[in-house]
Formats: C-alpha cells, structure tokens, sequence
C-alpha cells in the first residue's frame, strides 16, 4: 500500500502555519503488548495503525515520511511535502541524510577485514594504529570500538545540538581533529568495563579501515557494500560539500521559535560514524542482506547481536537490542538535523522496518518519532 499526503495549503500559508508554533499532533501514550496470536489472527503489518501514523503531515514535529515494512507481508507509505516553501509531495525515492546507521555499514565493513584475516578483533588500537592514543590509555581492542566500550571520550564538536552547531554548518572539523580532541582528554574508563554509546568508536574504526587497506572509507564501503547489494542510491559526502545530491526531500529544524532548512551542511565530523546518504529502498537491501548473513559471514556475523558482559549493554557491533511488543528487534537508529532514521528486524525477518522521517526534532530523544512510526511496524 501507499499512501501519500499533500497539504492543501499553499506555500506561504503552509509555512505560516509551520511557523506559528505547535500544531494539533496526536499523543502518542506508550504500546499496549500484542495479543497472543490464535487462529485467523493476521500475521502482516497492521495497515491501519501504519496508515495513521503519516496521516496529516505535514505537522509540527515532521514536514515528511518514508516507510517500509516487510518480511511475512509488506507495506510502504509516503507522507507529506518536499518543499515546505511550494507544498510538493514528498518523494518516495527520496535521498537523505541516514545518520548513525552508517555504523553499520561500519561495524560490517570491518568485519568482513576480520573474517578475510586482515584485522584481529582481539588486535588493539595501537597495534593498528601506532602513535593515535597516547601512553595513558590502556590497549583498546578492535571488539571494544565496535560494541562501544573502548573508553574513549567524544572528543570534539561544532554543537551539542541543532542550534549551537546551525552558524557552523559549513565549517570543517575533520575526524582526525575529533580523534585528537578525544586522546587529549584522556580515557574515560578502563575499555571494557562500561558501554558508553558514540560516534568517537567508529571514527577510529573508519581510520583504522583507511590504514589497513590503503583506500578510503567510502571507497570500501561502494565495494564491500553498496555494490554486491544494488545500492545504487547510497553514498557520502565529498569533502566538505553540504549538499545532498539526488532528488530529496528538505530537512528542517525549530531553531529560535522559527522552522529553519537545515538541509545543506557540511558532515565531515560524522565519517564513517554518521555522514552516510541513503534512500529507504536501499536501507532495506541493507538490513535484509545483513541478517541473511549475504554481508558477514559467520562467525563474525554473531558479533554484531552479541551483548558485551558489562551493566546495561544494550549494544552489540552497531546494532541495538530492543524489545517491542514482547518481541525481540535488532536494528539502528539515526539522526541528522532535519532527518531522522530506523532499521530494524526481527532476527528471522518475519518483520522489518525502514523509515526516513523529515523530522522538526531530530536530534532530540526521538521518543516521539519512535512511538509514532516504530512502534505500529511491530504491533502485531
């Protein structure tokens, strides 16, 4: 099924009524479990809990929406505009900015290294890497950078939020800055005794796939990834150009009480932790392929829904362990300003999801996005 959305506002009264602050939006209260099911109880997504959840965009907490369920019955939904400015639909092929999911093709990339013999997960950071970390930190293993409990800090930034790093949008901060920033600091805890989610993990781990195979990372990522896949619509940034290239849809922020484009900015921080451009269609052939096993292969693959032995782990090799509904789900979440992102599946793929909300709150604590577009995926 598709559904699509198109205000029936003109430009200038769609950006008004945008601007003029919060809109009627449903509450969305926390899930009710599923029903156990019984004879003649439908085993596909829940049509009509999807359908309403992109019903009347655009609001004031998402100007579009991308989704995608499949595994035992599928559905796909459109929602919204491409340009609060002329009230265009929103584009089902739509590129955008994918976030923290590019942690996957991370975490994947390297463990491919690992199963061809290139890379010891047991290796340390200073073998690979001589001269990154300085003597205060103790060895941290390639396994600790990949589920997050390496011990090292941040490191630096343009802005903790959307609008402390808006006036710097086009600036430069390279990952080697962000590296340094985070060695000067020194460690936070000893690696692997505590699990401390960040991008700062995977940008080593993005360096140490430049050093160990004399390519760059987003060299590795076309043809380790996005090539055997038929991922023809993903890619990264060039440098510093801010642009997302393709037909997409416009990301936009409230900043100062006002919906800001946050559309054009310069990700050269993010690398091979954040700066990945995608499109739904592709995400799926991702997440479907990753858990066929067609991108890892055992026994690396059981690395990434492995939960280190530390309090609270919630994280294997870039992948989260939730649980909805009473069902287990292994999947990643991303955001960029403007843009936030899930995949998701059951480790059997009887369902899985893959969303690309335009959302006003992106970098917020997406509770809100989750429990209106996650959440009715895996109702049922």
């Amino acid at each position: 099924m598709r559904r699509t959305t198109r205000s029936a506002l003109v430009a200038a009264g769609l950006v008004a009524a945008l601007a003029a602050g919060p809109l009627a939006a449903p509450v969305f209260a926390a899930p009710a479990p599923a029903p156990a099911a019984s004879a003649g109880t439908p085993t596909g997504p829940d049509t009509e809990a999807l359908a309403a959840a992109i019903a009347g965009l655009p609001d004031h907490d998402a100007t579009a929406a991308l989704l995608r369920v499949g595994g035992e019955g599928s559905w796909r939904g459109t929602a919204g505009v491409r340009d609060v400015r002329t009230g265009a639909p929103a584009l089902e092929n739509a590129r955008f900015r994918a976030g923290s999911v590019t942690k996957v093709v991370t975490a994947s990339i390297v463990l491919q290294l690992a199963a061809e013999g290139r890379i010891d997960l047991d290796g340390t950071v200073q073998h690979y890497l001589p001269g990154l970390l300085t003597e205060d930190f103790a060895p941290i293993t390639v396994r600790q950078l990949l589920n997050y409990t390496s011990g090292l800090r941040p490191g630096s930034s343009l802005g903790d939020t959307v609008e402390d790093g808006y006036p710097h949008r086009f600036e430069t901060l390279t990952p080697r800055q962000v590296v340094a920033d985070s060695v000067a600091e020194g460690p936070e805890y000893t690696p692997g005794t505590r699990q401390t989610y960040g991008n700062i993990h995977y940008t080593v781990l993005g360096m140490l796939v430049e050093k160990v195979t004399g390519d760059s990372y987003a060299h590795q990522a076309q043809v380790r990834i996005f090539r055997p896949l038929g991922m023809r619509h993903s890619s990264f940034p060039v440098g510093a150009d801010p642009r997302i290239h393709g037909p997409h849809n416009r990301g936009y922020d409230w900043i100062d009480g006002k919906l800001a484009d946050v559309t054009d900015w310069n990700m050269t921080d993010r690398f091979a932790a954040g700066d990945l451009i995608s499109t739904t269609a592709d995400l799926e052939r991702l997440l479907v392929g990753l858990f066929r096993g067609r991108v890892v292969p055992e026994p690396q693959l059981k690395e990434m829904f492995t939960l280190p032995d530390v309090p609270g782990a919630r994280y294997g090799a870039a992948l989260e362990r939730f649980e909805v509904n009473g069902r287990v789900i292994w999947g990643k979440t991303g955001s960029r300003p403007g843009y936030a992102t899930v995949i998701a599946a059951t480790p059997g793929l009887s369902r899985t999801l893959v969303y690309s909300v335009a959302s006003t709150d992106a970098k917020g604590d997406g509770q809100a996005v989750a429990q209106r577009f996650a959440f009715p995926a895996f109702n049922r």
